[in-house]
């Protein structure tokens, strides 16, 4: 289907100690469309670090296929993978992962550092993104001079500055109270309604209603996968 920004087939990860070796996921088969919003749910064990951690590109499967926006990224070695890292995926993460010595601006600019694009255009990017976070006003402060919720802001805004395939997020929401968390989720749904494709691995039952599609794991395998009825599909 021309639709699917991620294309999973029958991906397995094992990690070996010795000669033992630990089966983490047991054959996940799995597509997300364009502008999906999903939730990826599980107790601690199930293997959704893991499988999110394959969907990001920051590990490669034991054997399986990854089609990601068209490119087979299950073969691709560490250099290849960094490379479509930057242009496919925007991170956000729970710790926010802020280089402290950048302003909002330079940390938002710095994937486009990456890229190779001349400073004047980051920052006229990096200044777009803010804005749509809310952020425009904080733009030159440190990250030691923003609350929480304004971290994690300048951190969405980071992952968005690429137009990348898709979002992933990872607790993004963990170590923010819940008023924050609200509004922060917030921005992702206004994320979602412009058109991008959002991942998000929670463990929260709230923050996970927010999404339009949730998959649970246990054991390394999928236990249930439900859309709801609301969900639009673009």
């Amino acid at each position: 289907m021309a639709n699917e920004v991620i294309k999973l087939e029958e991906i397995q990860k094992s990690y070996f100690m010795g000669k033992h070796e630990l089966q983490v996921l047991k054959g996940i088969t799995l597509d997300i469309l364009r502008n999906e919003y999903v939730a990826l749910m599980g107790p601690s064990g199930s293997g959704k670090s893991t499988l999110m951690n394959i969907l990001g590109c920051l590990d490669s499967p034991t054997s399986g296929k990854y089609i990601l926006n068209g490119h087979d990224v299950s073969t691709m070695h560490d250099n290849e993978l960094a490379g479509i890292r930057n242009k496919e995926i925007g991170f956000v993460f729970q710790q926010f992962n802020l280089l402290p010595r950048l302003s909002a601006l330079e940390n938002v600019a710095l994937p486009l550092v990456y890229a190779g694009i001349p400073k004047k255009v980051r920052n006229e990017m990096a200044e777009e993104v803010l804005r749509k976070v809310d952020l425009a006003d904080r733009s030159h402060h440190k990250p030691n001079e923003l609350s929480g919720g304004q971290c994690q802001r300048v951190a969405i805004a980071r992952a968005l500055v690429n137009n990348p395939s898709i979002i992933l997020a990872d607790e993004p929401t963990g170590n923010l109270d819940t008023k924050t968390s609200y509004e922060i989720m917030s921005i992702f749904s206004k994320i979602h309604s412009e058109g991008n494709t959002v991942v998000l691995v929670t463990h929260e039952e709230d923050i996970s209603n927010y999404a339009k599609r949730v998959i649970r794991l246990r054991d390394g395998l999928i236990e249930s996968d439900k859309r709801k009825q609301t969900a639009e599909l673009v």
